[in-house]
C-alpha cells in the first residue's frame, strides 16, 4: 500500500512562510495570487497489510507524529502497490 498525506495549517493559524512567498510572488508580477498556504506531503509504503490495517495505521501515525493536530489538519489517501 501507498499512503499519500498532506498536513497544513489549520485555518487561522499564522503561516509566516506561506505569506513569504504570497508577497515574492506578488512582487514578481502575479496579482492574482491571493493567498499561499505551505504544507508538508508524504508518501509512506506500507508492507503487509490489509487495506483497513493501514486506514488505521496511517491515522495512528498521523496523529502520533505526522502532523501537530493542535495547529495542523491531515488528509491521506491509500493506494495498492500491487
Amino acid at each position: 500500500m501507498l499512503a499519500k498525506i498532506h498536513v497544513t495549517l489549520k485555518k487561522g493559524v499564522l503561516d509566516p512562510q506561506g505569506k513569504a512567498v504570497h508577497h515574492a510572488l506578488n512582487d514578481l508580477g502575479y496579482p492574482e495570487v491571493e493567498g499561499v498556504q505551505i504544507g508538508k506531503y508524504m508518501e509512506i509504503r506500507l508492507a503487509g497489510v490489509t487495506s483497513d490495517e493501514a486506514e488505521k495505521r496511517v491515522q495512528e501515525m498521523c496523529e502520533k507524529l505526522l502532523a501537530n493536530t493542535v495547529i495542523e489538519s491531515y488528509r491521506y489517501t491509500l493506494e495498492s502497490t500491487e
